[in-house]
């Protein structure tokens, strides 16, 4: 079968790349440059917990080494701290802060040694024709070719040609922010921890920016973000060397202290989305897909989110041939969490940047304010929490044995340890992306005890048989705790972490109905087949 067409060498096309091929799933990805990124620290993403350990399991390198998970979080009001996070262990996990090409580099060098995934530098995609059995792709450059694909993804950033060639709307709001941004490297008093400093007491040359943003990264580096008010005006050299000594000294409560001026650049926030994310067998992802990043949410997180989603439904189709419905639900799931977090960003906006009116003199609206800015930088609530696909089409229905627990149904599992069927200890997301839904059973004392003792005790004969039984390949594991699960539940899990559903007990039926639903159903094949069976 012919590969997946990626058109698009940033981080979400080079992740899908991996995914792809950690999955046995070939790729050719159309890469428009010479096949490296220029180094830019002014230029950095934030990953939430589970994104940055999608980002480990794909290169095989610790981030921690070459990015900053945040020691803790302070938001500052004029004088007054308003806010003191301290990231300790999973109850509070810290952000990952790393720069953007030192990630592409990362993905890039896993990429060299993967056989299933070719990169053509140099390659712009001009056109795209799909019919029933295919899609075909022409690139133009010093060697203009045509590539047969099974499938294409448009990971192709803002300005998208896959998206303009399927003729998708990409409606939305033009510079909702714009921030003056300044890679240096000093000492600031606040070692490892991000700050947010809303209205700060000094006084600025030209209109105050009233907010400002300090960012750390390795090697005693910061990335400061100035918010600059409405409009176009220019961002001089002079401006920001003025913002930079000023914040700098503003900080540490005297002179301005020593730094080196690394990178600068200006940073325009829109909020776009497009109205398909499918046309057939084309894709979009990332920026292609959705532009977003007001009030700190995370566009490049919701990118890989989206790479991640789409790879082991597009690994399952090339495999097994078209589920259309598992293949639809890419855009149902993944458009309705950018859509909500997009809505969450624009009913904030007018609250968080009105300046002035009767909700300024309310009590508690600062904190409140200041409550949902966090909530943007430190992936949480309806700004930042990583979001769950409750009302997937995937969604299984009527499971007379479903018990709740800590984590909602379509919602990213808790990373617990679980022993897996070699009898190893492993983190339960060292198991995800490889294209098999894991069913976990809770058992707890069974980590103190060899799995030889307990394989074949109790509910675990059953489990294992009605596990080898589901419509899709599975792997049985084992955890001695899950938050808020009881004794001997058994959870379905998703190839890309969500939760399918928890069940009491051992209960064959409602696992294989769940695992079914999770796949998209039969496929129309396997359906044919079974209506010529009655």
């Amino acid at each position: 079968m012919d590969p997946v067409i990626i058109v698009g060498a940033g981080p979400v096309g080079l992740t899908l790349a991996l995914a792809l091929a950690r999955q046995d799933v070939p790729s050719v990805v159309l890469d428009e440059g010479p096949g490296k990124d220029e180094p830019r620290l002014a230029r950095t993403v934030v990953l939430r917990e589970d994104t940055a350990a999608l980002m480990e399991r794909l290169t095989g390198v610790a981030l921690d080494e070459v990015g900053c998970h945040w020691a803790g979080w302070r938001s500052l009001r004029r004088k007054q701290v308003m806010r003191e996070v301290t990231f300790d262990g999973p109850a509070e996990p810290a952000p990952l802060h790393i720069a953007q090409h030192v990630l592409t580099g990362l993905l890039r060098e896993a990429l060299a040694d993967e056989r299933l995934v070719k990169i053509a530098v140099d390659s712009r995609l001009d056109t795209v024709e799909q019919e029933k059995s295919g899609v075909t792709a022409h690139t133009r450059g010093p060697k203009g070719t045509w590539w047969r694909g099974s499938y294409l993804v448009g990971c192709d950033g803002p300005r998208s040609t896959v998206r303009k060639l399927q003729d998708i709307r990409f409606p939305g709001r033009t510079a909702v922010e714009r921030h003056a941004v300044a890679a240096l490297r000093t000492e600031l008093p606040w070692e490892g921890e991000a700050l947010l400093h809303r209205m700060p007491p000094w006084r600025t040359s030209g209109p105050s920016a009233g907010e400002v943003t300090g960012r750390p990264l390795p090697d005693g580096v910061w990335r400061l973000d100035w918010l600059l008010p409405p409009g176009k005006d220019l961002v001089t050299p002079e401006l920001l060397v003025s913002r930079v000594r000023e914040t700098l000294a503003g900080w540490t409560g005297g002179p301005t202290p020593p730094y080196d001026l690394l990178d600068t650049g200006v940073h325009t926030v829109h909020h776009r989305l497009a109205r398909r994310w499918r046309v057939g067998r084309v894709f979009l992802a990332g920026d292609a897909a959705h532009l977003l990043g007001a009030l700190g949410t995370q566009g490049l997180d919701e990118g890989l989110r989206d790479a991640d989603n789409l790879a082991w439904k597009l690994a399952l189709a090339w495999h097994h041939g078209p589920h259309e419905a598992l293949l639809d639900s890419y855009q149902a799931e993944r458009r309705g969490v950018v859509a909500a977090r997009l809505r969450a960003a624009d009913q904030a906006l007018p609250l968080l940047r009105g300046g002035g009116g009767l909700r300024a003199y309310v009590p508690g609206s600062a904190r409140g304010h200041d409550a949902l800015l966090a909530d943007g930088h430190l992936g949480r609530g309806a700004l930042g929490a990583p979001g769950a696909y409750a009302g997937s089409p995937l969604a299984p229905r009527h499971l007379e044995a479903e018990i709740p627990v800590d984590t909602a149904p379509g919602a990213p599992v808790a990373d617990v340890r679980v022993t897996a069927e070699d009898g190893s200890f492993v983190r339960l997301r060292d198991r995800l992306g490889r294209g098999a839904l894991l069913v976990v059973l809770i058992a707890p004392g069974t980590g103190v005890w060899d799995r030889k003792h307990w394989v074949t005790a109790g509910v675990m004969p059953r489990l294992a048989a009605a596990v080898t039984a589901l419509p899709h390949a599975a792997e049985l594991l084992v955890a001695e705790s899950y938050p808020g699960a009881a004794a001997h539940s058994v959870l379905l899990v998703r190839p890309d972490g969500h939760l399918v559903t928890a069940l009491s007990g051992v209960r064959p039926a409602d696992l294989y109905a769940a695992a079914e639903a999770t796949v998209g159903g039969p496929t129309k094949t396997e359906a044919e087949a079974g209506a010529g069976s009655r």
